[in-house]
């Protein structure tokens, strides 16, 4: 964990004096209808509790600018791996999906239930984020296993083709435009800067088709595999 909170504090650091400057990476793609970009994506959501915590928070930002993307309950996530990442028109039929389900089965199927404890938020030029923590060996391995399972396949996949995940953030807000009341905004966001919003214990990583925002309308559920209990592994 103390790694993760390195690199959340870097990207903390290395963010805010770009919004202070007013330099924000506004999606020019938020609003618009015509948006069809589409992917393959294993993720997990936060439980209803930690959800709404998430939704006071957000409720705070809203008052002090209501223009940024706030994601609703239903479309919290934690992005576990983007097998294909986002590109207009991409679609994917039953028997494609069944393969990639197969591949991803046999990648989890001994995989433990882990816990994450999302802790504190960070600002991006483009985003809120929610500090997502999780102990060594669990989120990292996992993810290991499948970039390891899809070498070993021809199967269309752009796995860490953008970047290599190695966090466990949730997107919160998204910026369209810079923030009108940047600094009572910034001051919340310091308010929550080490805020505790719980911890969910993952027992189960969903294989969805889904736009690139992951919302609830757009979004697939191809397949959810259930994670090991670890007290009923078999240790030898």
């Amino acid at each position: 964990m103390i790694d993760l909170k390195l690199r959340y504090d870097k990207l903390w650091s290395d963010s805010l004096l770009h919004v202070q400057q007013n330099n924000f990476q506004t999606d020019e793609h938020l609003h618009d209808p015509k948006d069809n970009r589409f992917g393959l994506t294993l993720l997990v959501r936060p439980d209803s509790a930690v959800s709404e915590k998430i939704q006071r928070f957000l409720t705070e930002l809203k008052v002090i600018d209501p223009a940024p993307y706030y994601y609703p309950t239903s479309d919290l996530h934690i992005t576990v791996l983007s097998i294909i990442s986002c590109y207009a028109g991409f679609e994917v039929n039953k028997t494609e999906a069944q393969s990639y389900i197969d591949v991803i089965n046999a990648a989890l199927s001994k995989y433990p239930s882990f816990p994450i404890t999302f802790s504190g938020v960070c600002i991006s030029p483009s985003t809120v984020l929610l500090q997502g923590c999780y102990e060594a060996g669990t989120l990292d391995s996992l993810r290991d296993a499948i970039r390891n399972a899809f070498r070993q396949t021809d199967l269309k996949q752009s796995i860490d083709k953008r970047y290599r995940l190695s966090t466990a953030h949730s997107t919160v807000v998204r910026f369209s435009a810079p923030v009108a009341r940047k600094k009572e905004f910034l001051d919340i966001l310091q308010q929550y800067r080490a805020h505790n919003f719980g911890t969910i214990n993952v027992k189960a990583v969903e294989f969805v088709h889904n736009d690139w925002y992951q919302r609830a309308e757009k979004t697939s559920l191809l397949a959810k595999f259930p994670l090991v209990n670890p007290q009923n592994v078999l240790r030898i």
